[in-house]
């Protein structure tokens, strides 16, 4: 079976999707390979802000600099693998000490140092934090598309950064042309 690379797309979960961890969870793929994907749920914020993620690890964030504005961004819960660790899905701009790079312009990073550069110079701008991530072994993504369970396409770094969490998943349903409300549980069906 011939596999689509799905590096740099959104996976948005069916309306049948079972699993509470994933239901109308919009995925963005930061890695897809034949051993598997990782990627980040991008539209569940948590109850946690910024400015008490960054109190909890002792970095300040200084009022009236631009590390200020990261003060009330969510944190999102990022996916069921690692939930206690932060990932910071970012424009590249910098090679930080444990970062993935997606595209040209995206990369995941995982250390302490981008948390640090946010704190003392509010750098990168357009940022979205997780504590956790989506995990799939070898094979088990592709076995999940075939069972119906996501819909896929191109991912969009303006929805990515720029669309509030709340309306990401419209967004990238509108981006199929596709209402999410009009959709089936029952593969096969419209």
């Amino acid at each position: 079976m011939e596999t689509t690379c799905l590096t740099n797309h959104f996976l948005i979960a069916m309306p049948a999707m079972a699993d509470p961890n994933f239901s109308r969870s919009l995925i963005y793929v930061c890695e897809h390979t034949v051993d598997g994907a990782i990627g980040i749920i991008i539209n569940r914020p948590m109850d946690i802000r910024l400015a008490e993620l960054f109190a909890r690890v002792s970095i300040p964030l200084n009022e009236g600099s631009p590390t200020e504005r990261y003060a009330n961004l969510p944190v999102h819960s990022g996916g069921p693998v690692q939930t206690d660790r932060g990932f910071v899905l970012h424009r590249a701009s910098h090679p930080w000490q444990s970062s993935l790079r997606v595209t040209d312009d995206i990369s995941l990073t995982s250390s302490r140092d981008i948390l640090q550069a946010m704190g003392d110079t509010g750098e990168p701008r357009d940022v979205l934090v997780t504590l956790g991530y989506a995990g799939w072994t070898a094979g088990q993504l592709e076995w999940e598309l075939a069972q119906n369970t996501w819909l896929t396409v191109e991912a969009s770094s303006h929805i990515l950064f720029n669309v509030p969490s709340e309306t990401r998943l419209a967004s990238a349903m509108q981006s199929l042309g596709v209402d999410f409300l009009n959709l089936s549980d029952v593969a096969g069906h419209a």
